[in-house]
């Protein structure tokens, strides 16, 4: 009946996955298996180049020979959009069958925009017009969750990123409200929207192994990764309170319980192809762990030694003018950034071979 597990999650539960790449072939694969999204990044992005330069080698020489005075970053940025518009066409039947309301391709603005909310607006608008299911990435530094409000006003499908924690998620889900709530006031439609934030569990846990060495911290061998599945429950737990209207997504997988853990719930998973392979492979049996509290001693034994996974797991323990200097933000982006620039760089050696090599 089923073709894997996912398939049978998909089809079995209210928990959705995307599948985190653009890659043609990966994409296919997720769609068979059940999956009704995809997700990209400048890491992703040059990944999949890296995967499959042999489907883009001519059309990057061809932009090139199309923009003759084109920059570097001007011919990248025309090559990332075409990546997520073919994206795009292969989850159009999804995104047909499912109203709208499924079946996107989130697209990251430009990383290094982080601080300027205009020029993070005005990259969302462009992309929202590519495709009708573009989903676009925002980052929730200050600045992305004022663009994440203004963005969702003017009709923008938004895919909070560079998220790991529960203010960071509340943030966002109060912006996307306000843009509704605006919509709605000025005779707007707003019902076919499908906001989402991601929570990047596994970079939290990175940070907390990351603090364990920096620290010198010895806490009980596993109990940090469980640091994101906590936040993303209790997240979750406040969305439903509240009423919000944004679904949380969640990234970053390091181990099988970031997606074991999260079956049963109404959100999604966005998980690289590898993982989907690994997954599918396994004997973890697909059945409802989301309603699972994470084990109270986890949760104690974590605020205790480390002050950063209270700041993360409490509602109130960063406020949006401390996002940028959290330690998985500034991570994040950073390597974001690098991607972002070797990309350029992998683009400026089609427009300027280097004559030192043969």
């Amino acid at each position: 009946m089923y073709k894997s597990k996912l398939h049978q999650m998909a089809l079995t539960t209210p928990t959705d996955y995307w599948n985190d790449s653009c890659a043609v072939s990966e994409l296919s694969y997720a769609i068979e298996h059940g999956a009704v999204g995809a997700t990209t990044n400048p890491t992703i992005v040059l990944g999949v180049l890296k995967k499959e330069m042999h489907l883009w080698r001519g059309r990057i020489k061809e932009i090139i020979a199309e923009n003759p005075t084109g920059s570097e970053e001007q011919v990248t940025w025309q090559l990332i959009e075409e990546m997520a518009v073919k994206g795009a066409g292969l989850l159009r039947p999804v995104f047909e069958a499912r109203h709208g309301l499924k079946g996107r391709i989130s697209i990251q603005t430009n990383p290094t925009f982080y601080r300027d909310s205009e020029r993070i607006v005005a990259q969302a608008l462009r992309f929202h017009g590519l495709a009708p299911n573009m989903q676009v990435k925002i980052p929730v530094t200050a600045a992305g969750v004022t663009a994440i409000e203004e963005a969702t006003y003017r009709g923008v499908n938004v895919n909070a990123t560079v998220s790991f924690c529960v203010p960071q998620a509340l943030a966002v889900a109060a912006a996307v409200e306000r843009g509704l709530n605006r919509r709605a006031a000025a005779g707007l439609p707003v019902a076919g929207m499908s906001p989402v934030c991601t929570i990047m569990a596994g970079r939290l846990d990175d940070w907390l192994h990351v603090l364990e060495k920096r620290d010198n911290i010895i806490e009980t061998p596993g109990y940090p990764d469980w640091a994101g599945i906590a936040c993303v429950k209790r997240a979750y737990a406040i969305f439903q309170e509240r009423g919000y209207r944004s679904r949380l997504l969640v990234a970053a997988y390091r181990h099988h319980l970031h997606w074991s853990e999260h079956i049963g719930g109404d959100l999604i998973l966005s998980m690289p192809y590898e993982w989907q392979l690994l997954y599918n492979a396994s004997d973890v049996e697909v059945k409802n762990r989301f309603s699972d509290p994470v084990p109270p001693e986890i949760v104690a034994s974590l605020a205790r030694h480390f002050p950063d996974f209270c700041r993360a797991y409490e509602p109130d323990g960063m406020t949006v003018a401390e996002f940028d200097t959290f330690g998985p933000t500034a991570r994040t982006l950073r390597q974001f950034i690098g991607s972002y620039q070797e990309l350029v760089a992998l683009v400026r050696d089609f427009m300027l071979p280097n004559p030192d090599v043969k």
